[in-house]
Order: C-alpha cells, then structure tokens, then sequence
C-alpha cells in the first residue's frame, strides 16, 4: 500500500503564477509547500528595497489588465497606485512618445491634425505596398508602416533584442503597428494599470501568507525526492528542462541588468526610456522611483543588455519560431502522459505572459483543479 503524501501540491516556483494557484489551493484546504531557487519569492516581479527605493531587479513590470475580475483580485492583496505607462524612443539625441501617436508624428513630421498623420503614414507605405508577400520582419514593417518609424523607432531595438538583423527576422513578430491619431501617451488600452503601493513583494507576501514556502531550493537537485512529496506537482519552470532535453532544448533570448545608484533627484523624467539607435548596446533605461512617485533624494537605473542565452542565463523571451513550436508541441505530449504534473507560467508553456494573462492562467489552472 502506497504511503501517503505530505503535500496535495508540490509548487516549483514561488513567481507569480506558483503564487496564484498556491493561493487559491490554500483557501480550499489544500496542503502546499511552494519551493524555489532564487533566495527570494517573487520570480521575476521581485523588488529589491534600497533606502525606500524599490527596483525592479529583474526589468520593468506594470500591471495592466482589461478584465475587472483579474484586476479586483490582485487588488484583494495589494493596493495599486495610479501610475501609466508612458514610455518614450531616443534616437540620436531626439525623443519620441511610444507608443506611435499624434505626439509621435508631429516630433516626425510636424503634422498637427490627425488627417495630416493617415495622409503622411499613407505616403511612406505605398512605397512599400507592391511588395509581395513580406519574407521577413524588415519588409512587414516597412509595408505596415513605411521607412521613418521602421528605421528611427523599430529596426534598431528589434534587432538588438533578437540579436540578429531584421531581414533574417520572420515576419510574424511583427503582426500589426498599432497607430494612435490622438495626443494621448498612454502606452496601453487597458482599463486598469498600476504598480503596487510599496513594491510587487506586498503582493507576492499577501498571496502566499500562511503557506509554506522554502528558498534556495533547487528541484532538479533532489528530484526524487521532491516527485514523492505531493499527490500533484505543479511545475513553473523551463519546459524543456523537465524532461531533461530529450526533444531538443527550447530557444530563449536572456537580459543582462545594469544597476546604478546615482547621487541626484532625477536622471530622465520618466520610468522608462528605450534606446532605439542599433549602436546603443542597451535597449532600454529604467528609471525605478518614477514607479512609485518617489522623493528620494537619489535614484536608481537600470540599463537593460539583450543577450544571447546560455547555461545559466534567466530565460526571458521564448523564441516561437517553427522549430520551436515543433517542441513544444512534443513536449506537451509527453506532458499528457503524466497525470500529476501541471505545467503552467512563461517557462512551463513557452509562452510570453504579461501579469494578467499570468494570474488568469493560473485561476483557470485553480477552476481545473476544483479550487474554487
């Protein structure tokens, strides 16, 4: 007779998904233990506190959502600011509002009217519009978009955060450039957006209260004995490394973060600047107490590398490309033939997650189970 477990769910990974489902796997009475690698809880969301100056160690993270029910609960937790997204592009000691907008095209062109915008924006695509079929990223944005935005707002970035030239790019990164004939900064159409009041660890905190947690806890260092834990697991790492590469491992682009604590006010006026110039090694510069408003009298950035990955690397950004796909597909099949192991998280479905479609992914996970 098999002995009982210990756990009803083994959790790897206390990101924001393992969070979630730890959560909602607690109120219904379920035993968890939460375990991670990292010395802190949080994944990627985690905010390193430095003299009440909170810094996103692991790139720049705002909340937004459209769906009231994702955004009512993590506001359960955590109370958000009012804080909006409102990046902007460098270029050659020029800056430009992003997302592209009225503001966007007048520092272009000097148009003012949104009919002089359509009209400017009709001139430089049809120089493209006879292209067939765009064979890559470079000829989709120049057809969707024409030469001035593509070559001052869009190459340069593209191809330092893929680490290869746009012309050898798939085209379907790029689906679609969403113009914007108004004055507003705003980069997102959610609804809702904010950064927590006092840092994304309140968050993670307020979710994972009372639930067993271990850091500094490496599942595939004692692997055996962590599958024997629990009745179910739930996995948030890199797909490919649970079933120890044997379909082939999964392509990632990694970031290398740069962190400087500098002795003045204010550094750019803005959380967040990209550098859109391809002789830039970095690509952005986060600006960390514009999050929250802050009044320190110093501040923090952050200058954001795109990398190459390798051993050891965080893996960030998943690259769907068709061979890829291939594996990911063979994965997940192998993945059905186990049913105690439930994958969930960016890594665990190869997916690029914003926070929202996170905590939906692991509620609906929760719903599956019976949590609710």
């Amino acid at each position: 007779m098999e002995q009982a477990r210990l756990y009803d769910y083994l959790i790897v990974g206390a990101g924001l998904f393992g969070a979630v489902f730890a959560r909602q796997a607690f109120q219904s009475g379920k035993k968890c233990l939460v375990i991670d690698k990292r010395p802190h809880k949080g994944g990627n969301i985690y905010c390193e506190d430095i003299d009440g100056l909170r810094v996103h160690k692991y790139g720049a993270h705002i909340f937004h959502t459209s769906q009231k029910e994702i955004w009512n609960y993590v506001n359960r937790f955590v109370e958000f600011n009012r804080f909006t997204n409102s990046p902007l592009a460098y270029y050659k000691g020029k800056l430009y509002n992003l997302p592209f907008n009225m503001n966007t095209f007048n520092r272009l062109w000097g148009v003012v009217s949104p009919e002089e915008a359509r009209i400017k924006i009709e001139e430089q695509r049809r120089k493209y519009a006879s292209l067939p079929e765009p064979a890559n990223l470079e000829e989709q944005a120049l057809k969707l978009c024409g030469e001035d935005i593509y070559q001052i707002l869009i190459k340069g970035y593209t191809e330092k955060q893929w680490g290869r030239s746009a012309n050898e790019l798939p085209a379907f990164i790029i689906k679609r450039i969403p113009f914007r004939f108004t004055y507003d900064n705003n980069y997102f159409n959610d609804e809702y957006q904010g950064i927590p009041k006092g840092g994304y660890n309140l968050l993670i905190e307020g979710l994972l209260k009372d639930i067993e947690v271990k850091l500094n806890t490496d599942y595939f260092e004692n692997r055996s004995y962590f599958d024997h834990l629990a009745d179910k697991i739930v996995f948030t790492g890199c797909l490919d490394e649970f079933f120890n590469y044997e379909c082939g491992p999964l392509e990632y682009r990694s970031l290398r973060f740069e962190h400087e604590q500098l002795e003045i006010v204010d550094f750019q006026g803005n959380a967040v600047v990209n550098y859109t110039e391809r002789e830039v090694p970095y690509t952005r510069i986060i600006e960390h107490k514009h999050f929250e408003f802050g009044q320190q009298p110093f501040t923090i950035i952050t200058r954001e590398y795109p990398k190459a990955f390798a051993a050891g690397d965080e893996p960030y950004y998943p690259v769907n490309d068709s061979l890829n796909t291939a594996k990911v597909k063979k994965y997940k099949e192998k993945a059905a033939q186990f049913p105690h192991l439930l994958l969930g998280g960016r890594l665990a479905q190869y997916a690029y997650f914003d926070m929202d479609d996170t905590v939906e992914a692991a509620l609906d996970l929760a719903r599956r189970e019976s949590l609710f």
